[in-house]
């Protein structure tokens, strides 16, 4: 499902697996240049974390990939000479001072800058933004949990980009 409203572009899909998240962040990844700024929702467990493995891939920054929640930051520089990819967790902070005391600014258009826990805050740092909003079903299969990502792209940078956006991993259409 695919919507534009109110300049931004919105797409939702269903992950069936932990794999496709990951895989969908790779894809993205792939498309990604210096300057995006990537803002992810959902609870914990959600897959935000998954999702920036992904897209560090896509990227092909030195991981590995952790959440930051106690560093609230790290920079994880590029293997190809592509952009580095600054991945904030604004889990423990206490509002958008706090991020703003981070410096973020400084870095963003050299860099790609993902926070996870950023809806509320990180939206003040570009006109321009992606939101991945991810939330996990109710249902579970041994390890595996469905999830279902909202993409929604504030701006033009991100018109046509969404609904383009697909899980290609092999063996699932």
């Amino acid at each position: 499902m695919s919507a534009s409203a109110g300049g931004a572009e919105q797409v939702g899909r269903v992950l069936p697996t932990a794999d496709d998240t990951r895989e969908l962040g790779r894809t993205l990844g792939g498309l990604l240049v210096a300057g995006d700024l990537v803002v992810l929702t959902g609870e914990l467990g959600a897959g935000k974390t998954t999702f920036t493995q992904g897209l560090a891939e896509g990227l092909r920054v030195r991981g590995p990939i952790t959440s930051p929640t106690f560093v609230i930051a790290r920079v994880h520089p590029s293997l190809v000479g592509g952009p580095p990819l600054v991945h904030v967790d604004a889990y423990r902070l206490g509002g958008a001072a706090e991020l703003d005391d981070l410096d973020l600014d400084e870095s963003l258009e050299e860099s790609v800058t993902v926070v996870e826990w950023g809806h509320g805050l990180a939206e003040q740092l570009a006109e321009q933004f992606l939101e991945v909003v991810l939330e996990r079903s109710d249902s579970e299969d041994g390890d595996q949990q469905e999830r279902r990502v909202l993409l929604r792209g504030a701006g033009p940078r991100w018109a046509g980009l969404v609904a383009g956006l697909e899980v290609t991993r092999p063996g699932h259409g």
